[in-house]
């Protein structure tokens, strides 16, 4: 099969390696389309991302077709569509035109989206699900969401939205993410572009000069920092990225916060798979009964050296637009 691998010196080819085959709780499947995300150029940097790193070839979720089946399966048959957040507990990565991953991951993919917007859902959808869910949020509680037009900003404005929620304030960086968030559904009045305002100010002021009962970072670093200080005394922080300071660590300390570290990563090591099949079949549903809509995305391109290129770049310089990036695979 053909897939894009990396490099030691850190930079990728496209190459061909053998097919993977089906253990016997396996489903291995023909790759139609592969979502992109943050921590797929992370890892290829110094970060503590690197020790994600199974396979040379990256890319953690998908949609496709089964094209084998282990000897225990017995969820799935082949030519069923599936979709699936692979993380590190695939044969390898979604740069690829198959993969094999256990059963028990995958999810069939909803009948009314294509494949490839069903790929951009599992890691952004998960990540999303998860940090709305752990926030246990009562429908008056003040929100602040920072970085809200990306991927998993997008899903979880959605499940706000659909769940009743309205007394949230978000940030965003560009006119074009902006608008995404107004077709999303929300008001113009909600939103803080911190390019032209003071987030911590105009925050303040758009909640009665009030600090936030939660507040949900998806930015991290300086903005971490801002959204620690507008957090109230015993408020909860909602810690998508893994990208505190030391100074909002000590801020949060100091306020005596809830802190909840979102991480798919972490039930993928305790093989506990029944969050990734549960999570996926909920979001599935809440898209076939169109509860929310499945991610706006944007297709890169094909399967080759510069798509995976040109996504990563897009991701790392934080130009997505409000879409989820894809790479179609197979046709």
């Amino acid at each position: 099969m053909k897939a894009i691998v990396l490099q030691e010196n850190r930079e990728f080819r496209l190459e061909t390696v053998e097919i993977p085959q089906p253990k016997s709780n396996q489903i291995q499947v023909k790759i139609m389309a592969s979502g992109f995300n943050p921590i797929d150029y992370q890892m290829t940097e110094n970060g503590s991302e690197r020790k994600l790193i199974h396979s040379p070839i990256l890319g953690r979720e998908f949609s496709g077709i089964i094209t084998a089946i282990g000897s225990e399966v017995t969820e799935f048959k082949i030519g069923d569509a599936v979709f699936c957040g692979s993380g590190s507990m695939g044969s390898n990565g979604t740069y690829a035109e198959y993969i094999c991953v256990p059963e028990g991951i995958a999810v069939n993919k909803p009948q009314n989206i294509s494949f490839e917007q069903a790929a951009g859902i599992p890691s952004a959808g998960l990540t999303a699900l998860q940090a709305f869910k752990r926030m246990d949020a009562s429908l008056t509680d003040s929100i602040l969401i920072t970085g809200a037009a990306g991927g998993v900003g997008n899903i979880f404005i959605k499940l706000l939205i659909a769940k009743g929620f309205s007394n949230f304030v978000v940030t965003a960086g560009n006119e074009e993410s902006i608008a995404s968030l107004v077709d999303l559904g929300v008001k113009a009045k909600q939103i803080i572009n911190y390019k032209k305002e003071d987030i911590y100010e105009t925050a303040l002021s758009l909640n009665e000069n009030k600090k936030f009962d939660i507040a949900v970072d998806l930015v991290g670093n300086n903005v971490a920092e801002i959204a620690a200080k507008l957090l109230k005394i015993n408020g909860i922080y909602i810690d998508v990225t893994n990208f505190s300071t030391p100074e909002s660590r000590g801020i949060l300390f100091s306020r005596g916060a809830s802190i909840y570290n979102i991480s798919n990563y972490a039930y993928g090591i305790e093989k506990q798979y029944n969050y990734y099949k549960n999570g996926l079949t909920e979001l599935s549903h809440l898209i076939e009964n169109e509860i929310i809509s499945p991610p706006n995305i944007s297709i890169v391109g094909e399967l080759n050296k510069e798509t995976v290129e040109k996504a990563l770049s897009i991701l790392k310089e934080n130009k997505t637009s409000g879409r989820k990036l894809i790479m179609k695979i197979n046709k």
